[in-house]
């Protein structure tokens, strides 16, 4: 079956080469209707440059909360009152290119605002980040 094997290898090459696109988004096992664009930040320290009159003097590290930041399509079973009072949850962000961001005790931290247009509802949550 050579055709076959050129057939998965070209497969196999496509999905190596996938940096964007198709993502998945679960609360605590639960997948939602991830919607467009998504950011996310692990939260590691922010470097900032301490200067001198004389140039950089070194750099001062500045904490970040890790996040996963984006919009969900709104459905009829989307419990909006328990998504907006979300605390202590595992929040997963698996990526196109195989990447899956995990967020540990997270919490909503929205507006919880939603628009009726595509019924969006644009999301974040913060929380103890980690790149899996």
């Amino acid at each position: 079956m050579p055709g076959r094997a050129r057939v998965e290898k070209r497969e196999e090459m496509t999905m190596s080469q996938r940096r964007g696109g198709i993502i998945s988004l679960h609360l605590n096992g639960e997948v939602y209707d991830a919607k467009g664009s998504f950011s996310y930040n692990l939260g590691r320290p922010l470097r900032e440059a301490i200067m001198g009159a004389d140039g950089p003097h070194g750099f001062k590290e500045i904490p970040q909360v890790g996040f996963i930041e984006g919009a969900i399509t709104d459905r009829v079973g989307l419990d909006l009152d328990k998504l907006v009072t979300l605390k202590g949850a595992t929040v997963t962000l698996e990526l196109a290119n195989g990447k899956v961001i995990v967020l540990r005790d997270a919490y909503y931290a929205g507006e919880g605002t939603g628009t009726t247009e595509e019924g969006e509802v644009p999301v974040r949550f913060e929380g103890k980040a980690e790149e899996v």
